[in-house]
């Protein structure tokens, strides 16, 4: 899978996700221009990207693309806390 089928595939993924964790009452829905992608890498026959979308929600998704067994893994997380620590 090539670097550009590989963001079509994420984005739609995410897409498809967050619509369908959205609170309906909202009437909302997001389209693949929604989305971002954050940071993207692609070792030997394996992908893996981080996207966000334009949602004030704190979530963000990680994408595993796994090339031998041709497989997608989808992990959804909250950010729950941004502080600054001085070191």
């Amino acid at each position: 899978m090539n670097e550009k089928e590989f963001t079509e595939l994420c984005k739609k993924e995410v897409v498809k996700y967050t619509n369908e964790h959205l609170d309906k009452s909202d009437h909302k829905e997001i389209t693949i221009d929604d989305v971002f992608m954050v940071w993207c890498c692609k070792t030997l026959q394996n992908n893996k990207a981080l996207l966000s979308t334009t949602l004030f929600d704190g979530m963000y998704y990680e994408i595993t693309y796994n090339g031998d067994k041709k497989e997608l893994y989808f992990d959804a997380y909250k950010k729950w806390e941004n502080k600054h620590i001085e070191c």
